[in-house]
């Protein structure tokens, strides 16, 4: 049975808010493996992609202008809480995955992907930037795995995610995706 994007976000959505509870402020300034972000600069993109996502499970346009400085302004770890649960009530709206959503006018299903795709990335980003294991939930990997079969390409020729990154041919299924969307599943501080 498919799951909805609001249970997979879910999912989720509980292991990226572990991760940032866990960041103490003096890791803000580690760099990560995803190379354009530090720690706290990871936090500010990805709660940023939490809200406007939410607008587009509303189907409302997004606004991704300047990322504003959440952690700056503090209580930044319940706030990114808060967000991802507006985020996963936001997609289980009747009709949030159904039609298109988006200035690109993708199918609202992909744009969910999309979001889940960050979440889980980016909270294995924020777990190895800060010394810690993270295995991505095996639905949620699942699921990523199977939409970035599509949205890998234009993505990366999008500038959205880095090359590949060669991973031996036995690797996990998570440290193949990681290596296709330009990381190295090995990678430590």
């Amino acid at each position: 049975m498919t799951k909805s994007i609001s249970e997979l976000l879910d999912a989720a959505a509980a292991q990226t808010v572990a991760v940032i509870r866990g960041i103490e402020d003096e890791q803000l300034g580690q760099r990560t493996p995803c190379v354009e972000y530090d720690v706290r600069d990871l936090v500010n993109h990805l709660t940023q992609v939490v809200v406007q996502f939410q607008r587009l499970a509303a189907k409302d346009n997004s606004h991704f202008g300047e990322t504003p400085d959440v952690v700056g302004a503090g209580g930044w770890r319940d706030r990114f809480d808060e967000e991802t649960r507006r985020l996963v009530a936001a997609w289980a709206e009747p009709g949030a995955e159904e039609g298109t959503t988006g200035a690109m006018n993708f199918p609202a299903r992909t744009v969910g992907h999309m979001v889940l795709g960050d979440l889980a990335v980016h909270g294995w980003d924020l777990a190895r930037a800060t010394g810690r294991d993270y295995v991505i939930d095996p639905v949620v990997l699942t699921e990523v795995v199977s939409a970035y079969e599509d949205l890998g390409p234009g993505a990366r020729q999008a500038g959205v995610i880095g090359e590949p990154v060669p991973v031996p041919a036995n690797a996990s299924e998570q440290d193949r995706l990681l290596g296709s969307l330009g990381r190295d599943p090995h990678w430590k501080p």
